[in-house]
């Protein structure tokens, strides 16, 4: 049997891989996850806007042949929380002006996700805010759910690519705080 403090030397350990071993790779895998799910964003963006599509049928890519994607609040709270969970997770891989501008994207999916707890729980209840016909989130009281969507993942991404951009390229500074060899080589 397992104890507590084998399990959590464990995940110490895991948490550590992760952030130097591995840290590239689980940087990559992270950044495969994000620009699919912006796929499906900019796909109904497209469908809305170009193809001129009514609201209710621009579901995105996945959300054509699988509807209930799109219509339900847990997986949109699942993604919200796999978003915080990836920033959280590899945030102590990243030093220096990275960890800066990782730790403002980090912010601002805090927030997000709190946005997407909030329309879980109304999803949950039934009670929606301001007596809404349908689960609605503070902000979207002023920006309709596709822009703000839209809006919400480009504040979250831009970031986000700017912290991997500087990570992989370091000043000599930062290159000697890393642990991990995600840095391109030195010019």
């Amino acid at each position: 049997m397992v104890t507590e403090a084998v399990a959590a030397g464990r995940s110490r350990r895991w948490l550590s891989e992760l952030n130097t071993r591995h840290h590239k790779a689980a940087l990559t895998a992270y950044l495969v996850v994000v620009l699919a799910h912006w796929a499906e964003h900019l796909a109904q963006a497209v469908q809305i806007y170009v193809l001129g599509w009514p609201l209710r049928e621009a579901r995105g890519v996945l959300g054509v042949p699988f509807p209930w994607l799109v219509t339900s609040e847990w997986m949109h709270y699942g993604y919200a929380l796999l978003m915080l969970a990836g920033l959280l997770m590899l945030r102590p891989g990243f030093s220096g002006r990275s960890r800066v501008w990782w730790n403002i994207s980090l912010g601002i999916q805090v927030w997000h996700h709190l946005e997407h707890l909030l329309l879980l729980l109304q999803a949950l209840t039934g009670n929606n805010l301001l007596g809404r016909p349908v689960p609605t989130s503070l902000i979207q009281l002023l920006v309709p759910r596709v822009e703000l969507h839209l809006f919400y993942n480009a504040i979250v991404f831009a970031p986000m690519v700017v912290a991997m951009l500087l990570h992989r390229r370091p000043r000599p500074g930062e290159r000697s705080a890393m642990r991990c060899a995600c840095a391109a080589a030195p010019a």
